[in-house]
């Protein structure tokens, strides 16, 4: 549209509180992005790649890595609660800003949905004399609450489930290397028999490599809310630059070194699409109820995705209202006006957090009545929409990084890896995932969805820009 940044002025809005430690934001970014999808959903991609889902991980973390680092370095630049939204307003216009906000906003609210059902299944096994309906009312009232009060409080959530589940990924991870090695009772050592056998390490050729990587990239999705959790620290660019160096090599540590531990303890052909690896390999080697275990990290992971979410989506339609892209009634921001907040509840953003999970419980209403039918095409319309949002981060971070090094060098905390190159490299890997999941039965729907929501989005923003022009 236009090269110049954004001409508009921004509303005027009261500051939100600076209530999230260090420890806070380099946990969300650590345990973040461990959800479901790795526990229960890389079933799916070792059943297509076989061992060689090692690769498809690697492929895919690489990718999710180089965005996190383009967006790490225009965050640490530039803070602000809105993230890659702002960025793109800044490097490509208002249509950008507004069009990638709205995506990713409709994204979190409608993912919400499953996290919020798929958490309250597994309660509702635990607790049968309760309706899985009431466990989601449940969920949803606490972390509204939660998000409602100091920003500390869904920091602290956020630190113990990561905790959590990052302590999971470690035993697991030592109690496979110890069953490989045939050290654990009653084992023998297992050897590179199970990465050989059955078919080979690539029993599916490449094409199965290529397969394991649709399945598995949308894994790696919930990492972004980190840069959107940094403008609420004492010291964002600071705090940003720390937790994307250290969390994006761990995750690939405990993405793949999980995978490589799962795929040498067990053949490939005994895992199952649907049912969690990491239970097989726990049963295998003889640990009491690992299945049991396995339901209450997963249940955890659930709940942490949903309180990520919740938080990110409140902030980034909050964004979207200060810089006029959304109704200004959504700035109003809890304590007295201009304070910084404090640790009692202060500098809030409570409308923009309510608006978030009103839409929320409307998507777990239509999840739960109608999951195959109006909730399906909702949440088809937002399955390939993570490519499309970091898509224009790495449009965004080619434009941006230009502009901060004539004007801004020393803003430049935090670089991108061989620019431009790798950024470049980073457009086309994404642009291949989307013209490989058109060729993919499963997979298409969700791309044509997706554009079409894209579509109707953008439309919004040009007619609304055009409008805005004297």
């Amino acid at each position: 549209m236009h090269d110049a940044p954004p001409t508009h002025s921004p509303v005027r809005s009261e500051p939100l509180a600076h209530g999230l430690k260090q420890r806070h934001l380099t946990m969300l970014g650590l345990g973040g992005v461990i959800g479901a999808g790795l526990f229960v959903g890389s079933g799916a991609g070792i059943a297509v790649a076989g061992p060689a889902v090692v690769v498809s991980y690697l492929i895919a973390g690489a990718l999710a890595m180089l965005v996190m680092r383009m967006l790490g370095e225009m965050s640490a630049a530039m803070p602000a609660s809105g993230s890659f939204s702002v960025h793109a307003e800044r490097a490509l216009g208002r249509w950008a800003g507004f069009s990638v906000g709205w995506l990713y906003w409709f994204m979190l609210v409608v993912v919400l949905a499953v996290e919020a059902t798929a958490a309250a299944q597994i309660a509702h096994a635990w607790v049968p004399a309760v309706d899985q309906w009431l466990w989601v009312l449940l969920f949803m009232v606490v972390f509204t609450v939660a998000n409602l009060t100091a920003v500390k409080n869904f920091g602290e959530f956020e630190f113990w489930f990561a905790a959590l589940k990052v302590t999971a990924i470690v035993a697991f991870l030592v109690l496979g290397v110890l069953a490989v090695l045939g050290v654990l009772p009653d084992t023998d050592p297992v050897g590179l028999t199970n990465l050989t056998g059955q078919g080979g390490f690539l029993p599916n050729g490449w094409d199965g490599v290529v397969s394991g990587v649709l399945t598995v990239v949308f894994a790696f999705g919930g990492l972004e809310v980190v840069t959107i959790a940094a403008a609420e620290t004492d010291d964002p660019a600071r705090a940003v630059g720390r937790a994307v160096r250290s969390a994006v090599v761990r995750i690939l540590f405990f993405y793949v070194g999980s995978m490589l531990v799962i795929v040498t303890v067990l053949p490939w052909t005994a895992q199952q699409a649907g049912l969690s690896p990491y239970v097989k390999v726990l049963d295998s080697i003889g640990v009491p109820s690992a299945g049991q275990i396995m339901n209450i990290v997963v249940f955890v992971a659930l709940l942490s995705a949903l309180n990520a979410n919740l938080y990110g989506s409140s902030r980034m339609i909050f964004s979207l209202a200060e810089r006029g892209e959304a109704p200004r009634g959504l700035l109003r921001v809890s304590g007295s006006r201009g304070a910084e907040g404090s640790a009692s509840g202060g500098g809030v953003p409570r409308r923009a957090v309510l608006a978030s999970v009103a839409f929320g419980f409307v998507s777990v209403l239509l999840n739960l009545e109608w999951p195959d039918t109006v909730f399906l095409y909702m949440l088809n319309s937002v399955g390939a929409v993570l490519l499309f949002v970091w898509g224009l981060i790495a449009a965004s971070q080619l434009r941006l990084r230009r502009r901060l090094e004539r004007e801004a060098p020393d803003a430049l905390a935090l670089r991108m890896w061989c620019f431009p190159y790798l950024t470049w490299v980073t457009l086309a890997g994404l642009l291949a995932v989307l013209l490989l999941m058109l060729t993919d039965d499963a997979a298409r729907p969700q791309v044509l969805w997706s554009a079409a929501a894209t579509a109707l989005v953008l439309l919004v923003a040009v007619v609304r820009e055009r409008r805005a022009k004297p």
